[in-house]
């Protein structure tokens, strides 16, 4: 018999609740030497508003990262830094091509440390941008939840924001009872396999069910039109302004012309985790049989260092799959392919989100707004067949 799978969670930095962190996330650095960014993040819906973020960026001294010591301190400053850059590349009167030193310093620092690219991810948006109403209640309760922090203030941005949180909350314990799956897979009990699988499509369509809630806080045309410009990242946005990308700035006459995707659902370590349980490779139109699309593989290396590694080592070791294909216990094959049906679903919900809030709008006339915003707008247009076909093929949301 093979030796039973041990997985240490904490290693990989997977809490109780998920990829979400063991504690809430910290409300501010109580360290006064940072008092300066709080300062600014708390003012940034108006900052933005009033077109004075940039004014206010450029008089910041480079503050050094040395006063940070404790990873919800490393993950706070990493949350108002990637807020900072696409407020500063995004404000209203086009985009900037360059990144001021008293942002790209410290934020290349806190990104390397944490093993993430500098520039606003999923887990800045949400994993670290959240705190709960009562602490004692679930995650998952979008309504006990608040954001820390929008570019623009309204409750729409701060929904749209949570929905993800409460998914992350949701399917947390799913982790551990897929990891059970696997072993006993390896050890030949299909009554586990399958009581495993039964949990899986059950959380996934509840994770479906609060999906389709994105409609009740979050409108259409708030959204493309206010939020999702500051969301857009620097790659393949040459309609948008951004031909190379955005020069960060580190002073001396050093720096570097950088290119990064935006913030996208499909940096979600739990969605692809889902996929990887199941043993589910998305395949792309002339790829090769078995290789990866590079759209979704792209993706993990916007996650965090431990995360993108535990989904690696949870591909080493899913065997979920193979299982139900080669197991006599026709139970098993079952509640597989009922899995794989609710996993289906799930991407079909996404698709209908994505259409609603993108594709419509995407083909519709923007209206009259700032120049800046129309900028990034623009190469939303350009970009919405690709954006489709990233959705079928995949758990990416925006």
């Amino acid at each position: 018999m093979l030796p039973a799978i041990e997985v240490n969670l904490e290693e990989f930095g997977v809490s109780q609740n998920g990829f979400l962190p063991e504690e809430l996330p910290l409300q501010r650095l109580s360290d006064p030497y940072y008092e300066v960014w709080e300062t600014i993040i708390r003012e940034l819906p108006t900052l933005l508003k009033t077109k004075s973020f940039r004014g206010k960026a450029d008089k910041l001294e480079v503050l050094s990262t040395m006063h940070l010591t404790k990873m919800r301190e490393w993950q706070r400053a990493y949350l108002v830094l990637a807020f900072f850059t696409h407020s500063y590349i995004w404000e209203a009167g086009g985009p900037s091509e360059r990144l001021p030193p008293a942002i790209s310093v410290p934020f290349l620092d806190v990104s390397s440390h944490l093993g993430l690219p500098p520039t606003a991810t999923y887990a800045a948006f949400n994993l670290w941008n959240f705190t709960s109403i009562s602490p004692r209640s679930s995650h998952s309760s979008i309504e006990n939840l608040r954001t820390l922090h929008t570019f623009t203030g309204t409750r729409d941005e701060e929904w749209f924001f949570l929905i993800s949180v409460a998914i992350e909350a949701h399917g947390a314990t799913i982790i551990p009872v897929m990891l059970k799956a696997m072993n006993a897979a390896q050890s030949n009990k299909p009554e586990v396999v399958i009581n495993a699988l039964i949990k899986f499509s059950k959380c996934v369509r509840e994770v479906g069910v609060i999906l389709k809630r994105m409609n009740e806080g979050c409108d259409p045309d708030v959204f493309y039109n206010q939020i999702r410009p500051f969301l857009a990242g620097s790659k393949n946005m040459m309609l948008a302004g951004l031909p190379n990308g955005v020069f960060y700035d580190e002073g001396d006459g050093k720096g570097k012309w950088r290119q990064y995707s935006g913030g996208s659902n499909a940096q979600s370590s739990l969605i692809q985790f889902f996929d990887v349980a199941l043993g589910v490779e998305h395949s792309l139109t002339g790829a090769a049989k078995g290789s990866k699309p590079g759209f979704l593989q792209e993706m993990r290396n916007y996650m965090p260092g431990p995360h993108r590694q535990f989904l690696q080592y949870v591909e080493s070791i899913s065997n979920i799959r193979e299982y139900a294909d080669k197991c006599v216990d026709a139970g098993v094959g079952e509640a597989y392919n009922a899995a794989i049906e609710e996993l289906s679903k799930f991407r079909n919900i996404h698709i209908q989100i994505v259409t609603r809030y993108i594709i419509t709008p995407s083909r519709q006339q923007v209206p009259p707004s700032t120049a800046g915003m129309n900028l990034a707008i623009a190469s939303a247009n350009g970009d919405a067949k690709i954006c489709m076909e990233r959705v079928e093929r995949s758990c990416c949301l925006f």
